[in-house]
């Protein structure tokens, strides 16, 4: 039985899967997105979101901590530089995963990873989409205005 256990070791031994782990920490961080197995991606999920909480804040002790899971120096840069202001308001959940169909060669579950802050197709809704309760409880109505333009441009054409 194995009550308790919930790391997933993908068949791999600890080194090896550490390493493994590690070498795709580096790359999501670097590329912003990576395509992997449904398993790795989610292994991969467990192992970075700590980091990059660790990153919010800049300190001697969380660059080490961090540059001894990561071991590429490049990456740590870039993950307290450049991604920590990013998700600097984000209390979690810094990653995405989504499912991409089997691989031709094997039938795997494929999915994509990636940073969720740095998805422009995702993010650009939201960013126009910007209102407050106080702007609707006023009662004031925006719309009204330029449908009375729109009348009047209508009967200077006919």
């Amino acid at each position: 039985m194995r009550h308790g256990k919930k790391i997933n070791h993908l068949s791999r031994k600890t080194a090896h899967r550490k390493s493994m782990l590690a070498n795709m920490a580096c790359s999501l961080i670097e590329h912003k997105r990576i395509n992997t197995t449904v398993a790795k991606a989610k292994a991969l999920k467990q192992f970075v979101e700590p980091m990059i909480t660790k990153s919010k804040e800049d300190t001697t002790h969380n660059r080490r901590i961090v540059m001894a899971r990561l071991r590429q120096t490049d990456a740590v840069t870039e993950l307290f530089r450049d991604v920590a202001p990013k998700i600097g308001d984000r209390p979690g959940g810094y990653t995405r995963i989504i499912k991409l169909g089997n691989r031709l060669g094997d039938n795997a579950d494929m999915a994509m990873i990636e940073l969720v802050d740095y998805n422009e197709i995702y993010n650009a809704d939201k960013a126009s989409k910007k209102t407050t309760r106080r702007s609707r409880r006023s009662g004031s109505k925006p719309a009204a205005a330029p449908a009375a333009e729109t009348k009047t441009s209508n009967e200077e054409e006919e």
